[in-house]
């Protein structure tokens, strides 16, 4: 099936939108948890997931079959390539905000267990004079999606 200049046009043209659109939106997401906001990272959560999964399917489309964009002039492709360049840079940086903040997460709920066993005293419960109860243990739940 042949494609034609017009065609290719239009896909590379719809790309970029759709690459600069999630880049702009990821971007977001980043500096929201690196400004320790995480609840602003969510307001746009449907979006960036819809454009994910779009961008996800369309570039596999692309790479499949590279003559649905091959027509299309040298400088829009470049525009693209840029484009997800820019898409990439911005991923690695979300990337790194994430791995900060839950580097955070983490430190505050072992802090809070530690805080919270070390106020429930730590008696023994056995051998000479042990109190019964003391030093019972009570299970935390912890949850990998902090």
């Amino acid at each position: 099936m042949a494609i034609d200049a017009q065609d290719a046009d239009d896909r590379v043209d719809q790309l970029i939108i759709l690459t600069e659109r999630l880049t702009e939106l990821v971007a977001m997401e980043a500096q929201a948890f690196e400004q320790r906001r995480p609840q602003d990272a969510a307001q746009n959560m449907e979006e960036t997931s819809r454009l994910a999964n779009l961008y996800r399917h369309e570039s596999a489309r692309v790479r499949s079959n590279p003559a649905m964009v091959a027509s299309a002039p040298l400088a829009m492709r470049a525009r693209l390539v840029r484009a997800t360049e820019a898409f990439d840079a911005v991923l690695a940086r979300q990337g790194r905000a994430l791995e900060g903040a839950k580097t955070v997460t983490e430190g505050l709920v072992r802090a809070i267990a530690e805080e919270v066993a070390n106020q429930r005293g730590g008696g023994a419960s056995y051998g000479p004079g042990a109190t019964p109860g003391a030093g019972q243990a009570t299970s935390i739940t912890l949850n990998r999606r902090a």
